[in-house]
């Protein structure tokens, strides 16, 4: 294991007069937008960190030297073992990796020393707990062609199915009273290898298990207004109840005797390339080349005159260049703290104090809607559930302060992969916004429901209870802000989620006024890629 450390740092700008305009993501495009001089401020990412220069052989060290009290990988395997292959799904990385996947790169080396050891009762299952169920083609692009053709025609590399009265057991409860589910093909094995990558800190540890290969039962003990709210940050471990619940039930996984190896991964944050169509968007503005801005102008305006749906295809069908920065395996705790620091190597942005507004331009992507529509319930849940928690410390933007999200917020949803946000949106957003309220209202009916379950098992559609968690997800946000502004976005959709509608950045400044007043200070969270503040 070793890592390497970012050429450049993250860098916190003073906005004056002579700064360029910012360039805002918004959905499948992007809007240019000047910010006010001498009392806004622009949060840049660190720079990619260099890749290891040989992931393979990286890997294969993990596999031998592990942290903790484990033993090696090849010490675990043996002859007539059942062993299970567990990997995280299709909502990470964002967006998807070249090929090979760092989870195809492990996979066939977990495969080589099992073959080794003459073990030959191997399942290999796509941790999904209550996502979509993975197509062909999205399992073949993580695990590669190998694997899949060796696997899945004999039905030894699915989906989890948390909804699968045989194929789910209880192992017990927290001393909170929480439930503790699992796949019982995977509580029942000998060993778990669990394959994870880390792209926020909030990812990974007993996270992978406790909820990847849990269901209902399990996850509803932390995905929960109560929860949600008293978590301070969810990728601030110390500070996050998400994190707490999970490493709780881990302690009940593990004192029911269910052994697992974990293989965590951190990669850098090249989304866009250092070279190629879209590498100015990794760039600082005042850095551009006379090429990069007109490379960008001329993909802004091609974007503004093609259909949504195109743009869309063209979005989701971009392959990042990451590379691989760390690989550790062993122990689940002692590896995910190795990992914590790797990933707040790449990700951390010092940051002086908080800001009256804060700002963000989101993208066309987040973990639920990978290969599909970014609808209003998930850009409420990237604003104010991911971004706003992308702090150490205290959030950016001050209690009862104003959060200005950049999307065109389309009162729109994939009819497969979404429809029971699409009953949530108009019949429970429809009587009310309040999460608490919805929870008592609404969730086990939501829940429960044997049309939304049998689409979750049968085809390609979130768990019916989803979309309240996606809502949850917000909840400190609501709870935090003074109020959410979205510029540019559908106006129904916009004031059915319970926010203000904006047509430009200015117009958004001013109903914030009324709010923090006429001079407020303003930081913009420059992302993709992504960046977590660190703020004192």
């Amino acid at each position: 294991m070793s890592t390497r450390r970012s050429p450049r740092p993250g860098f916190v700008l003073e906005v004056d007069r002579s700064t360029p305009p910012i360039v805002f993501h918004h959905g499948e495009g992007f809007r240019l937008e000047k910010l006010p001089p001498g009392r806004s401020r622009v949060i840049y990412p660190a720079e990619p960190m260099k890749g290891l220069a040989d992931p393979e052989g990286a890997i294969r060290d993990a596999l031998l030297n592990p942290l903790g009290d484990s033993d090696p990988l090849p010490a675990l395997l043996t002859k007539g073992m059942k062993l299970t292959i567990a990997f995280d799904d299709v909502s990470l990385p964002l967006p998807k990796m070249q090929r090979p996947d760092v989870r195809q790169r492990i996979i066939e080396q977990v495969l080589d020393l099992a073959a080794e050891a003459g073990v030959d009762d191997v399942h290999i299952i796509a941790a999904l707990a209550l996502h979509r169920r993975m197509t062909e083609d999205e399992l073949r692009h993580a695990v590669g062609d190998r694997v899949y053709d060796a696997f899945a025609p004999r039905g030894l590399l699915y989906n989890h199915d948390a909804e699968d009265p045989d194929g789910m057991v209880i192992l017990g409860q927290t001393r909170h009273g929480e439930d503790v589910q699992m796949s019982k093909r995977a509580a029942e094995s000998d060993l778990i290898v669990y394959v994870n990558i880390n792209i926020v800190s909030m990812d990974g540890g007993h996270k992978s298990t406790a909820t990847g290969l849990s269901g209902y039962a399990g996850v509803r003990a932390h995905h929960n207004p109560e929860t949600m709210t008293q978590s301070r940050s969810f990728m601030d471990q110390n500070s996050s109840e998400l994190h707490k619940s999970n490493w709780r039930q881990g302690d009940v996984i593990r004192d029911a005797g269910v052994k697992i190896f974990q293989i965590e991964t951190t990669i850098n944050n090249n989304t866009f390339g250092r070279t190629g169509p879209l590498s100015m968007l990794q760039k600082r503005e005042w850095e551009w080349t006379g090429r990069d801005r007109a490379t960008f102008l001329a993909m802004k305006k091609g974007l503004d005159v093609l259909a949504a749906t195109r743009r869309r295809q063209i979005f989701q069908s971009w392959e990042a260049p990451y590379e691989l920065t760390s690989v550790q395996a062993g122990e689940i705790e002692a590896v995910h703290e190795v990992t914590t620091a790797n990933v707040y190597r790449q990700h951390l942005v010092a940051v002086e104090g908080q800001t009256d507004i804060l700002t963000m331009g989101l993208p066309y992507i987040g973990p639920y809607n990978v290969n599909s529509i970014m609808n209003p319930i998930l850009v409420m849940c990237l604003g104010l559930g991911y971004f706003f928690n992308l702090y150490k410390g205290r959030p950016l933007v001050r209690e009862g302060g104003v959060l200005i999200m950049s999307h065109p917020t389309p009162w729109e949803f994939h009819p497969v992969h979404h429809p029971s946000y699409i009953d949530f949106f108009e019949q429970v957003l429809a009587d009310t916004t309040d999460p608490v309220e919805i929870a008592a209202k609404y969730e086990k009916q939501y829940a429960e429901d044997e049309w939304y379950r049998h689409l979750y098992r049968t085809s390609y559609a979130y768990h019916g209870v989803h979309p309240f968690y996606m809502w949850y997800w917000g909840a400190h946000a609501l709870q935090h802000l003074g109020r959410v502004i979205i510029v540019g976005g559908d106006v129904r959709a916009v004031r059915r989620l319970g926010f203000s509608p904006a047509s430009t950045l200015q117009d958004a400044l001013e109903i914030a006024s009324d709010v923090v007043g006429p001079q407020a200070t303003i930081t913009h969270f420059h992302n993709p890629p992504i960046l977590m503040a660190d703020v004192t």
